[in-house]
């Protein structure tokens, strides 16, 4: 709500404003609905105030050796201006009251707005009271509880010593961790007024072994959000037991046959296609290009019946969980397909001003430099009603996809994908392992032919790179099988 007060623009100059310069709290509420009032005056529909604070540090392990720490802190603040559809947004590492009043009218002169005259009215915007999901959940005290830079490097070379005891003809054994702190603040002159803490953490290895013409190179990660103590609690000998495992099998596999099969895709990272192939296509950010073929589906069968897939931010430490969006809306389940039928897509406030679909909570961004975009969170085909047994029992000969590696998904939905461990499925059994097993498809003909999904749902770590830079998310599905796909090979 907008009301006049005595406060003129030639006085903001000799404003003083006490804000906490070490902790985002409300005595920032004053100087931020000052500037949201001056966006208005000037003529603005909307402004949105994004501030962030982040301390950032990677680990990496080399062979038995530490060989990079690499610490970052930043400090910063993004303005978005509104002006009917159109928008434009400026950043800046100057949160002073001075610095943000200049990227505002940096924002406001980019779309043809300027100050009010020295004596014009500075309506007040009357901010909410601050919802503070770090208060609430106590999350100021998790970054002192977080492992040290010491701590971080014997862990991880415990990790690569175990790499070394249970793989063999290694070439390298790499153990990498990076922590993420992040503290915002949002003000816009809808009232929103909120502030969040998010700690992201991620540990994992990559092997790779080769014995003369022989060679294979396995990753894996794990990932959390929310747990100060993950690093402390991970098991590195578990994780090098697995992948060992995996470079044993492969580094001997025979390369796959090209062909068109129906194929078995194993449940956590198997999750990455869905995500890529059509979790995209249901972001706002598509539907504005017109680069969605799903763009007029909604209500409409797009995938086979067995399939049902959410989009949430609630899920407990998953890699994609946030109590806010970078917005300041709260988090909430989106169901994205139910039976195969098209329900929602995923809307950021712009993308809901230029399509119309309601606001998601999924307005995200990579940091303070970058305006918020539709994104995905924790993302993922549901459980279904079938046994692991019953899909392998469907394939007479086929391809199971163990894990999967990187690809590349086209504008409309075109991907390929590589397979860094699968096995040939014979009369519903698995058989000798494969390699060199690509995945290419398009994601509206794909979506029809997943016609079986088992009950063992798991979700997966993952990162994610669109317009508003790259966030952590999570992707996940059960067992799932596939009725044909092309499969490159030699």
């Amino acid at each position: 709500m907008l009301t006049s007060t005595l406060l003129l623009s030639n006085q903001l100059p000799t404003l003083q404003y006490s804000s906490t310069p070490e902790r985002f709290d409300e005595t920032w509420e004053a100087p931020l609905a000052t500037l949201l009032g001056l966006g208005r005056a000037a003529g603005a529909d909307f402004i949105e105030l994004f501030l962030e604070r982040r301390n950032y540090i990677s680990c990496l392990a080399e062979e038995d050796s530490i060989t990079s720490i690499s610490p970052s802190l930043s400090t910063g603040a993004g303005v978005r201006v509104f002006r009917g559809k159109a928008d434009c947004y400026v950043s800046t590492n100057d949160l002073s009251f001075s610095g943000l009043k200049a990227a505002l009218e940096k924002g406001l002169s980019i779309l043809g707005l300027q100050l009010p005259t020295p004596k014009a009215f500075i309506p007040e915007i009357n901010l909410e009271l601050l919802r503070d999901y770090a208060t609430k959940r106590g999350k100021d005290a998790w970054l002192p509880v977080c492992s040290s830079i010491r701590e971080m490097g014997e862990i991880l070379l415990d990790g690569t010593a175990h790499l070394k005891q249970k793989a063999s003809h290694i070439q390298s054994r790499r153990a990498t961790y990076f922590r993420d702190w992040q503290e915002v603040l949002i003000a816009a002159s809808d009232g929103t007024f909120a502030r969040d803490i998010r700690l992201t953490q991620s540990v994992g290895f990559n092997l790779l072994c080769a014995d003369g013409a022989n060679r294979t190179s396995i990753s894996d990660r794990a990932g959390n959000t929310s747990d100060a103590n993950f690093l402390k609690t991970w098991d590195s000998q578990q994780a090098a037991e697995k992948i060992a495992d995996s470079a044993g099998k492969m580094l001997y596999a025979d390369y796959v046959e090209s062909g068109t099969y129906p194929i078995i895709m194993a449940n956590h990272f198997g999750g990455v296609i869905f995500h890529e192939a059509c979790g995209h296509l249901l972001e706002t950010t598509q539907i504005e290009r017109n680069t969605s073929p799903f763009a007029d589906k909604k209500g409409e069968k797009i995938a086979h019946e067995s399939l049902t897939a959410w989009d949430e931010g609630r899920s407990e430490n998953a890699f994609g969980t946030i109590d806010m969006d970078d917005e300041g809306m709260p988090a909430q389940r989106t169901l994205l397909i139910e039976k195969g039928v098209l329900k929602n897509f995923l809307a950021d406030r712009t993308g809901s001003t230029r399509t119309g679909h309601p606001r998601t909570g999924s307005g995200r961004r990579q940091n303070y430099t970058f305006a918020a975009a539709s994104r995905m969170r924790n993302t993922y085909i549901d459980s279904g009603e079938y046994t692991i047994d019953e899909l392998f029992a469907s394939v007479d000969k086929g391809i199971y996809c163990k894990k999967m590696g990187g690809g590349s998904v086209g504008a409309t939905g075109q991907f390929n994908f590589s397979v860094d461990e699968a096995y040939f499925i014979e009369n519903g059994k698995i058989t000798k392992p494969l390699k060199g097993a690509i995945l290419i498809g398009e994601a509206k003909e794909i979506m029809n032919k997943i016609s079986m999904c088992s009950q063992d749902l798991e979700i997966a770590p993952g990162f994610c790179g669109s317009v508003s830079g790259s966030i952590y998310t999570t992707v996940g599905q059960p067992h799932i099988k596939v009725d044909s796909i092309t499969v490159g090979g030699r």
